[in-house]
């Protein structure tokens, strides 16, 4: 059983505030009816009050139904109602001429006057409002003028002096523009909560985006390098295998020892807790680098830098590394790490570059490098340096207290 209000309950913010725009625009007709229709039954008596009230009832429900129409017009939804919007607009002037004359020619009473020119203003000032609901901005303003010029008219028409005629005039433009008004802004309000949950559901999109490529950037970080060695390390033990070579166990048990350490690395990027450490990435590029046969000259500590730093640089010696084992036939590489005006860089040269990579680089790697960067206003910059050499350098800035060198060390 469902429980009581719980049909309001699973309406979204916006669908609550159609709702409640749709029924107190609904409200505004049945304070029509209540309060203009009935009592003039009682001041007119039963049979012209019966009418014009028949006459309101029906001009509240005409109300009801654009109301409805138009709002759903606003939201896209349905066509705009335009031949309701002039059965109204005629209906009012219809009612508003018929009450005039009551006041003008009917019963000489206070009562019938109040009642009658109740209805006659009333009925102009609701149906501007409206009608006002179903127009663009640019329209409302010659709707209202025109309701309170044809208020002034009817009033002629029926034999009103010119001061009496000017006055309704004046009336129904302020109470029509006010209504006119409180129509506008609540579509504005309304179109506005809605564009404001539209973007609520897009910055959720972007951020499910976001974590989507920092994952697939981390996973490129992460498994680039390692499936480099493995394949370096597998395609060795084979060689060792077809000369009969003891070694090809020792290389595949560094095989089965770098499986482990990836899937470790998987679980944790996994798990979001994996930050890339600058003194490790560069002591394990070191020596995957030398296990490839390949010269590496670390000059530089990372001691002193700051935790952040030395994340967005690891990630960097990481990608560094992969690229010298993917993308070249590399027999020298050196590492430099140093600080200087307040930028923390990381510099990595290789010889042996082949063609492909005499572009600069534009892999998913080094843009996913830029971005990492450039959370920490940091550049990279990648590209042969000449002589068949690659150089990719990397600079953070440093917090301001961070102002001592980083401590040189060369192996």
């Amino acid at each position: 059983m469902r429980e009581p209000g719980g049909w309001w309950r699973r309406k979204s913010t916006p669908a609550k505030v159609e709702t409640y725009t749709r029924w107190s625009f609904h409200f505004f007709g049945v304070v029509e009816v209540l309060f203009v229709g009935l009592p003039a039954v009682g001041a007119l008596g039963p049979r012209l009050g019966s009418l014009l009230l028949a006459t309101v009832c029906a001009h509240a429900a005409m109300c009801m139904v654009i109301v409805s129409r138009a709002l759903d017009w606003t939201r896209g939804r349905r066509r705009q109602p335009v031949l309701l919007l002039w059965l109204l607009g005629a209906a009012s002037v219809v009612i508003a001429f018929g009450a005039q004359a009551i006041v003008q020619h009917g019963p000489d009473s206070a009562d019938v006057g109040t009642a009658a020119g109740a209805v006659f203003g009333v009925v102009l000032i609701l149906g501007a409002g409206i009608i006002a609901l179903a127009l663009s901005r640019r329209h409302v303003i010659p709707l209202v003028l025109g309701f309170a010029a044809g208020a002034g008219l009817v009033s002629l028409l029926v034999g009103a002096p010119a001061t009496a005629a000017a006055i309704t005039a004046l009336v129904v433009l302020l109470g029509a523009g006010f209504m006119a008004f409180t129509a506008v802004l609540s579509v504005w309000l309304l179109n506005i909560v809605y564009e404001l949950d539209e973007a609520r559901e897009t910055r959720a999109r972007l951020a499910v985006a976001e974590e989507r490529l920092r994952f697939a950037r981390d996973l490129h970080d992460v498994m680039g390098r390692n499936l480099a060695v493995l394949a370096l390390k597998s395609e060795l033990a084979v060689q060792l295998a077809q000369r009969g070579r003891p070694e090809a166990v020792d290389q595949m048990t560094e095989v089965q020892r770098l499986a482990h350490e990836a899937q470790r690395e998987i679980r944790e990027l996994v798990r979001g807790y994996r930050e890339a450490d600058l003194g490790a990435e560069i002591a394990g590029a070191q020596g995957v680098l030398q296990a490839a046969g390949i010269t590496c000259t670390i000059t530089g500590s990372p001691a002193g830098l700051p935790d952040s730093v030395q994340s967005a640089l690891g990630w960097v010696m990481r990608e560094a590394a992969t690229n010298v084992l993917r993308h070249g036939d590399a027999r020298h590489c050196t590492v430099e790490l140093k600080v200087t005006e307040g930028h923390a860089v990381l510099s990595v040269e290789n010889d042996g570059v082949r063609e492909d990579r005499s572009s600069g680089g534009t892999g998913s790697g080094l843009a996913g490098l830029r971005e990492r960067l450039s959370g920490l206003d940091g550049t990279l910059e990648a590209g042969p340096v000449g002589d068949g050499c690659f150089r990719l350098t990397a600079e953070v800035p440093l917090p301001r207290q961070v102002s001592r060198p980083v401590r040189e060390a060369a192996s």
